[in-house]
């Protein structure tokens, strides 16, 4: 059911579509959908990455017109936002940018997604904390909200002033009140300022590459163990395997997701030789895996 909120008219519906054969279609599929926001007077869309990552064709709905073509612009792995430059520009205002450094834990805030999706959905701030994906992926100030919105994909979380504070990435479980329950994190915005014009002008964000694995791994009980290997990765190359602890980045031991990808990104940029101590089977066993931009594994948006 659609909402009357004015902000609810800056989003718009994506649909993108990935070619079979690109590196994140087993995990993300070949066709996606989810929401983007209007964030500027030229009709440029703000999105979570994931839905356009290898996208051939991007396909933008505003105000429940006709489908218009769009370009994939850009995807920047550290944050996880992507943008799209709409071919041709939506009949929608833009969402001024808020602060997301000004929520605190408490906060109501509400959640928009495209009209089609769903109304308007207030929500509590849980938590703005460092966030650890299984999947070589670390998220400063990280916000967590409930409930769940069922449609958080690039969904907009916007504060009490109609500012857009965050965008919606995954839905995750948290404890209220001693309790388990589905929750949504978000991107804080505040992370996308200072890299905007970047991605604008260059397609991605002036930094040096991170060396990637294609590790999989999880946290438990002061330990770090890989889950899984990307088909075709560093890590599958160097015979890492489900199962596997992972001891030591070096000298130095592993404890926590945080402390593997810090100690992993502090040796150099992508391509630089990772030395890994692991236990498999009570064995220990060192690795060297070479590194490599997790860019240069993914297919190119085509310039329409």
């Amino acid at each position: 059911m659609p909402s009357d909120n004015p902000a609810h008219r800056s989003l718009v519906k994506i649909r993108s579509v990935v070619p079979d054969d690109a590196f994140t279609a087993a995990i993300l599929g070949s066709e996606r959908v989810g929401n983007g926001v209007v964030i500027n007077s030229d009709g440029l869309i703000l999105t979570i990455g994931y839905l356009i990552a290898e996208a051939t064709d991007v396909w933008l709905t505003a105000n429940s017109g006709p489908e218009v073509a769009g370009h994939a612009l850009a995807y920047d792995q550290v944050t996880g936002f992507g943008l799209v430059l709409p071919l041709e520009k939506p009949d929608v205002m833009p969402l001024a940018l808020g602060s997301s450094a000004a929520l605190h834990v408490g906060d109501r805030a509400l959640v928009l997604s495209y009209p089609e999706f769903g109304k308007q959905q207030p929500v509590e701030v849980l938590a703005c904390r460092e966030f650890a994906g299984a999947w070589e992926y670390l998220l400063d100030g990280a916000i967590f909200t409930a409930p769940a919105h069922p449609h958080w994909s690039g969904a907009a979380l916007v504060d009490d002033r109609g500012s857009l504070v965050g965008l919606g990435s995954l839905l995750v479980r948290e404890t209220v009140d001693g309790e388990e329950t589905n929750a949504n994190m978000f991107v804080p915005i505040d992370l996308l300022k200072p890299i905007l014009n970047d991605l604008l002008m260059r397609g991605h964000a002036d930094r040096e590459s991170r060396p990637w694995l294609g590790v999989y791994a999880v946290e438990v009980t002061g330990k770090v163990y890989v889950t899984g290997v990307a088909d075709g990765s560093p890590a599958q190359l160097a015979d890492l395997r489900e199962g596997d602890l992972i001891s030591h980045v070096g000298l130095f031991e592993i404890g926590t997701l945080p402390e593997f990808y810090r100690r992993l990104w502090s040796l150099g940029p992508a391509g630089t030789h990772v030395p890994l101590v692991i236990v498999r089977g009570g064995t220990r066993l060192t690795l060297n895996v070479r590194s490599v931009d997790r860019n240069d594994l993914l297919k190119r948006p085509q310039a329409n």
